[in-house]
Order: structure tokens, then C-alpha cells, then sequence
């Protein structure tokens, strides 16, 4: 449901909520802003304008990409997802909310949309989904812009997350007490003091219940701790097809004071993709699109003047 259109957050938020259908009455919520496309021309030499797709991680949703889409829908069309269990979106109790069944809807909405020389930009878990989706529609894609995530097997495992994997108290915390989306509001920052109150109350806004965090609480327990869990494999995998990836223009955009994707990942993405221009934002943490949109917003723009 929808926040109340006086919400404080909303005026930060002023886009129109859009709905893709699935199966079994479930819904993914995305805004599509700007110009849309004109391919409908009757021209089919004629090539759509490049657009951009945003894709969140973990516990954020489609407003944490709010000033990247007011600053781009003038000029090109700006597309944001929540993922199954997130934002908007549908949050079913008995749905298997793991990196492979992301990266399958992401494929799907791309395919319904028919977008064409997408400009993806992922952070966090959307980094994992959106690079596998990236790998399986590359025809679709025209460029990338990463921002903190990591797209292979974790090398290590913050203590801070480790804690909320702790059995039944870890899930307990995460959806009766809100302690992974909360301290995020709080942890996932380093060059701004705090984030303004109605930023806050953005970004928590739909985990407003127990139940409305289990996309929350999943995407915890979907990172691998050893080969036996299903997402090891699909990791691996997808790390071993980056290079596929590596012919793109690639911006990296790190906040090198993230304690959860750490410096170390930025250098994994540098080896796998040398030709790849970065950008390190030295006082910067998690929340990148937090504290650095107009850096992030440049990156993206020179990006799409040169696709």
C-alpha cells in the first residue's frame, strides 16, 4: 500500500507508481519517468534512445534512486524497480526470495518493457541482479554504472551482518524490531552527519511491519556462507561471465568509507574489468546515492552522451 500522499517524505518521492503484473496476483511496483520511447515511428532503422534502469540492493528500494531519476527524466527515460519483497512491490509470505528468482523477474520486466540500450545503474544486492540480468539480455545493454556491490562469492563477512544471521534471533531482529533497515538509515552513511528525517522515513517507509520485511530479512539469509547454499553456485557463476560484460562503457562509483562493500570488492570489479573508468568518493559510505547524487548524476550523464 502506498504511503499517504502527505506522508513528509512523499514531496521527495513525487513520481507515479506503476505496476507490472505476474502470476498469482503478485505485482512489481517501478516509476518510469521522462520521455518514453518513439520507436513506434514506423522508422525500424531508427535506434531508441538510450534509457536508465535502477536497480537497489538491500534494504533500500526504488526511492533511493529518487534524485538520479529527477535529475535524468528530462532528457531520457529513468526506470526504477523494487524487487519482489521491497518498495512497493509485492511481499509474499511463501515466495522463495533468493538471487536467482530476483535476477529472473529483473529479465522478465526487461523483456515485458522492451527496453533497449539500457544504462543500468545497481548497487548493493541489485549489483549481483542486475549484472546476471545485464549478462543474459547484453544485447539490451549500452552501458553500466556500479555503484557499491559485489557480483561474486562475499570474501568476507561484516560482523554487523553476521548478527542478523544469527538463528531466530537474527530474523526476530530484522522483522520485529527493524534492526537491519534502521541501522542502515544510520551505518551506511559517513560523510553526511545524519540523513534528514524525512529521507529516513523514505526509506523505511514500506517496511513499516514484521511482514513487510521479509524481502528485508531473505536477502540476508540469501548470502552464501559455504557451497551448500544454493546462491554459492549462482555467484561463482556469475563472476566467472563478468568479463562477457567488459566491451561496455563501465563507470565504478565507490564510497570507499562503505565497512560492507569494502575497497577490496572495487578492486575485484578494477581486475575483471580494466578498461573500466572509477570514481572513488574517499569520505563516502554505503548509501552512495545518499551522499553523492550529483556525482553519481555526472557519471551517469557522461555515460549516456556517449552511448
Amino acid at each position: 500500500m502506498i504511503a499517504p500522499i502527505d506522508a513528509s517524505w512523499r514531496s521527495l518521492y513525487p513520481f507515479e507508481s506503476r505496476y507490472w503484473s505476474m502470476p498469482y496476483g503478485m505485482r512489481l511496483h517501478y516509476i518510469d519517468e521522462g520521455p518514453q520511447d518513439e520507436r513506434l515511428s514506423g522508422d525500424s532503422n531508427r535506434q531508441p534512445a538510450p534509457c536508465v534502469l535502477a536497480v537497489h540492493g538491500n534494504p533500500t528500494w526504488s526511492f533511493y534512486y529518487r534524485a538520479l531519476i529527477e535529475a535524468i527524466r528530462p532528457s531520457h527515460r529513468a526506470i526504477a524497480i523494487d524487487h519482489l519483497g521491497c518498495g512497493y512491490s509485492s511481499k509474499p509470505q511463501n515466495y522463495r526470495y533468493t538471487l536467482s528468482n530476483h535476477t529472473d523477474r529483473l529479465v522478465e520486466f526487461i523483456h515485458s518493457l522492451d527496453l533497449q540500450r539500457i544504462v543500468m545503474v545497481v548497487h548493493d544486492w541489485g549489483g549481483a541482479i542486475g549484472l546476471g540480468a545485464a549478462l543474459r539480455c547484453i544485447d539490451r545493454i549500452a552501458g553500466l554504472v556500479v555503484l557499491n556491490t559485489g557480483a561474486f562469492v562475499p570474501p568476507y563477512i561484516p560482523i554487523r551482518i553476521a548478527a542478523c544471521r544469527l538463528p531466530v534471533v537474527g530474523s526476530w531482529a530484522i522483522r520485529h524490531g527493524n534492526a537491519f533497515a534502521l541501522a542502515a538509515t544510520r551505518m551506511a552513511i559517513h560523510r553526511l552527519p545524519h540523513l534528514d528525517a524525512e529521507v529516513a522515513d523514505g526509506l523505511l517507509a514500506p517496511y513499516d511491519n514484521p511482514a513487510n520485511r521479509i524481502g528485508i530479512d531473505n536477502f540476508v539469509r540469501d548470502i552464501p556462507l559455504s557451497p551448500l547454499h544454493p546462491t554459492y553456485g549462482v555467484l561463482q557463476n556469475l563472476e566467472l561471465n563478468l568479463p562477457k560484460l567488459g566491451h561496455l562503457p563501465i563507470r565504478l562509483v565507490w564510497g570507499m568509507k562503505d565497512w560492507c562493500f569494502r575497497p577490496e570488492c572495487l578492486t575485484r570489479f578494477q581486475s575483471v574489468w580494466p578498461d573500466a573508468h572509477t570514481l572513488e568518493l574517499q569520505d563516502v559510505g554505503h548509501y552512495v546515492m545518499e551522499e553523492a547524487p550529483e556525482e553519481v548524476v555526472g557519471q551517469v550523464r557522461d555515460l549516456l552522451a556517449g552511448v
